[in-house]
Formats: structure tokens, C-alpha cells, sequence
């Protein structure tokens, strides 16, 4: 599902090297735990995936798709979601159901579509009864859940997360981590980045 193949990356060429020689395979279905320092290549490991960063050297598929080929990046979006540390950086809409329906409607589905894919993604995060509010309006952890259902509205078979439960408190890091184990078990290929 996901392969690094000798995989390096700097982010300029004057720059020591981020990552080095990385070989690495995931398989469909599993849940990945990448732990790191601060600083250690987690991130930029995570963007590698979805190709918003592309190798220096070596090879990452995801799926069949090679992120090297600037005609498979759409695709590999559609199937690798991602979320990011800040949910702030990722919610886009003024309103919580707006926002679930954006990555959708970017899709060209048709209304009744979106509306399932909303209806189902937000109830998987237990946000229904937040269905019209504003995101701002939200906890640290509810706008989390938002920028997830976001994500699973767009049906990806991986989603990553980007040390998506940081900013949050031991309640909702703990309900993240259970929808987390959710979403595997119905077999979505999880990769989650985290810090000692």
C-alpha cells in the first residue's frame, strides 16, 4: 500500500539530509506508529506520503502510484488523507458541516452524495449535534474531530495523522485515539506520527 524505496530528502540543496536511505512498507489495513524527537523527520516523512513533498532521492509509492509522477498526486490525495497538528490550519468553512462537505463537493459529487458522506463521517466523530455550529465555537478536540470527518468524507483508504492528537487534553487525545482504533478496525490504513 505504502513503500519507501532507498528514500532521502533535503528540503534545499545546500541543507543536510532530513531523512537518508529510508526503506519502509505498509501494508493495507495497518495501524503505524511513527515516534520521534522533535525535529527528526516525522512530519516530512508524513508528507512524503501524500506528495506534498517529493524525494530527493529513491522512491514512494502509495498504492500503485509513484508521488514522483505529477499526474498520479491527485489520485494519491484521494486515497492517503491527511490531518494536521492543528485543526485551526485545516478547517476551512464557517460552519462545521460546510467544512465536512468541502473535500466532496471538490470531488464533483452530487448533492445527495455529499450530504451521505457528511451525515456518515460526522457521526463516526460523534459530532452530529454539532452539525450547524461555527468551528470556532468548538473545543481543541471537537474541531480535531471535525478535521477528521472532513477526511473520512473524502473515503481515503489511509488517512495520516500528523501528531494530530498534540494540541489536545487527555480527554480528547483519548477520544481521538478511539475513533483512531475505530477507523482501523473497519479497515482504514492508519499512520499516525507522534513524539516521545
Amino acid at each position: 500500500m505504502i513503500s519507501f524505496d532507498h528514500v532521502s530528502f533535503r528540503y534545499d540543496t545546500d541543507q543536510p539530509l532530513v531523512l537518508q536511505d529510508i526503506d519502509l512498507t505498509i501494508n493495507r489495513g495497518d495501524f503505524v506508529a511513527l515516534i520521534g524527537h522533535n525535529g527528526s523527520g516525522k512530519s516530512t516523512l508524513a508528507k512524503l506520503i501524500n506528495a506534498l513533498l517529493i524525494p530527493t532521492e529513491g522512491n514512494i509509492h502509495v498504492l500503485d502510484y509513484n508521488t514522483r509522477d505529477e499526474d498520479s498526486i491527485w489520485a494519491i490525495r484521494q486515497h492517503a488523507g491527511m490531518i494536521f497538528q492543528n485543526p485551526d490550519n485545516q478547517i476551512v468553512a464557517s460552519i462545521v458541516e460546510e467544512d465536512v462537505a468541502f473535500g466532496p463537493e471538490n470531488l464533483g459529487l452530487e448533492a445527495s452524495l455529499i450530504r451521505t458522506r457528511v451525515d456518515q463521517a460526522l457521526e463516526g466523530v460523534n459530532m452530529t449535534e454539532f452539525v450547524t455550529r461555527p468551528p470556532h465555537m468548538l473545543s481543541g478536540g471537537q474541531k480535531q474531530r471535525v478535521a477528521i470527518a472532513g477526511v473520512l468524507a473524502m473515503e481515503p483508504d489511509i488517512i495520516i495523522f500528523d501528531e494530530a492528537t498534540s494540541m489536545l487534553d487527555p480527554i480528547g487525545r483519548t477520544e481521538v485515539m478511539q475513533i483512531l482504533k475505530q477507523l482501523n478496525q473497519k479497515g482504514i490504513t492508519i499512520v499516525l506520527i507522534t513524539h516521545f
